[in-house]
């Protein structure tokens, strides 16, 4: 398996001293997983490297024979203005080390800081440079309207618009090493979502997924980092953790609104550091692997209340995508029904059948608690009881038809504490109240008597009375 590489474009280090080039080279890689790097010993030859490769960072020293870094700092920006350079002097060269910052240079680093200082000095101009290339990727994909790979999302049924411009923001940011946070409802196919993501980046390592619901601290630690043998009574031999298991390519955290405070401190290292400590070892590892989050929780409500830590929410932040619900997306529904009647056959050795064409009509009057998940269920539970040409009806109306108002507000569909009428000025009279929803229940159902006065809580005939009176 060859190693991925991080940045996607290479980091170009120039400098006269081979000793110093080799130091760097190795301390960026083991402490900050930059591993995609150039070095270059003569400076005359560093304008026809930048044009041989896709080079975006520059580390430059000042002091060097026939070009110094002052004399090349003009040329390189102004061959390859987009391209980010940090100038790396001598304590003695602070003075021109600023005058660089004022030709166009994105920062200085002096030779002589701790190890620590100049990586994370790096690793900031890296993702500056990632975010810039994210915005213009998205600006672009945006204008265009169109998807580079949409194979990628071949799984995921929809022609929601909403769903396509998640779809091309993802495109724009899988191949960046930063986190992405995916939100939205138990049941929306989150998933999915992280599978693409893991296919887009590219990574040679597989995807691997971890639900992180109910582990307690220690296990969390153990299930990630792994152990030593002898870490702990009853640990026999050493256990690799699913960081190691998902090596070159992407680590799943699912439910991760359910971390103790103290296991999100270890994420937060993680996530900040790039470092992890297996269970009885004294030096941390460093994780090579991309990682995706998912919660159903709203974790700005749980920051607000104390249970969620500010500095690993605004961390995780950085690529947020949150999935609506199917409730908001019913023009799906169509596709979502054909899609998992295919696939019930399929697995249940049936043939596809038809249905009536009501069954769309009422499944849109449903609110869908359980979104995707629960959808699949239902068309899996109707095929599985088919027996005649036709798929019955009786299967989705048990769940979907109210046997009262208790069944409406588990469902979601009512909530009494959003009176639509508390705002009014004035209130209509019950007449008035009645027609306006029998209009609205007509609309929803789209014109069928059946299924609208089931909606409304009445028989058919006393809904027909109803429309009648309506018109007159």
């Amino acid at each position: 398996m060859h190693e991925s590489l991080y940045p996607q474009f290479s980091v170009l280090l120039v400098d006269d001293e081979p000793a110093w080039l080799r130091s760097l080279s190795l301390t960026l890689e083991r402490s900050g997983g930059i591993n995609n790097i150039l070095q270059c010993q003569d400076s005359r030859q560093v304008m026809a490297m930048l044009a041989k490769n896709q080079v975006g960072l520059i580390l430059l020293d000042l002091t060097m024979p026939h070009l110094s870094g002052e004399e090349l700092l003009p040329l390189i920006l102004e061959e390859h203005p987009d391209l980010t350079v940090i100038i790396v002097s001598g304590l003695n060269q602070i003075e021109k080390a600023v005058q660089c910052m004022k030709l166009g240079a994105y920062n200085y680093i002096i030779k002589t800081s701790e190890e620590g200082h100049l990586v994370k000095g790096v690793q900031h101009a890296i993702q500056y440079l990632e975010l810039e290339r994210e915005n213009r990727e998205m600006r672009h994909r945006l204008l265009s309207g169109e998807l580079e790979r949409p194979e990628v999302f071949s799984d995921i049924i929809t022609q929601n618009s909403a769903m396509h411009s998640i779809f091309q923001y993802l495109e724009a940011v899988a191949g960046t090493g930063q986190p992405v946070l995916i939100t939205g409802d138990s049941g929306v196919g989150k998933e999915l979502f992280a599978r693409a993501i893991h296919e887009l980046s590219g990574r040679p390592g597989p995807l691997v997924s971890v639900n992180v619901a109910g582990l307690d601290d220690n296990i969390f630690a153990d299930t990630l980092f792994g152990h030593l043998r002898g870490a702990f009574t009853g640990a026999d031999k050493a256990r690799k953790g699913m960081i190691e298991e998902a090596a070159q390519g992407t680590l799943f955290l699912d439910e991760i609104g359910d971390l103790s405070l103290t296991s999100q401190v270890k994420l937060l290292r993680l996530l900040q550091e790039g470092e992890y400590l297996p269970l009885g070892a004294d030096r941390p590892k460093r994780a090579r692997i991309r990682i995706l989050l998912a919660t159903h929780q709203n974790l700005q409500q749980k920051q607000s209340e104390g249970t969620f830590r500010k500095d690993l929410y605004y961390r995780l932040c950085a690529h947020l995508v949150e999935i609506p619900s199917l409730r908001e997306r019913q023009e799906d529904l169509p596709l979502l029904l054909e899609h998992f009647l295919e696939l019930a056959a399929q697995e249940l050795g049936k043939k596809k059948p038809s249905y009536p064409k009501e069954l769309p009509i009422l499944l849109s009057t449903y609110s869908f608690p359980g979104n995707i998940r629960e959808l699949r269920a239902m068309i899996f539970n109707a095929v599985s009881l088919h027996k005649s040409k036709l798929l019955s009806m009786d299967s989705f109306r048990r769940v979907i038809e109210p046997s009262g108002s208790q069944k409406q507000q588990e469902s979601g569909s009512i909530n009494f504490d959003n009176n639509p009428f508390s705002s009014a000025h004035s209130l209509p009279s019950l007449q008035q109240a009645a027609e306006m929803l029998v209009t609205e229940a007509m609309q929803r159902s789209q014109g069928n008597q059946t299924i609208a006065s089931r909606i409304l809580g009445i028989s058919q005939p006393a809904l027909s009375k109803r429309l009648k009176q309506n018109r007159s």
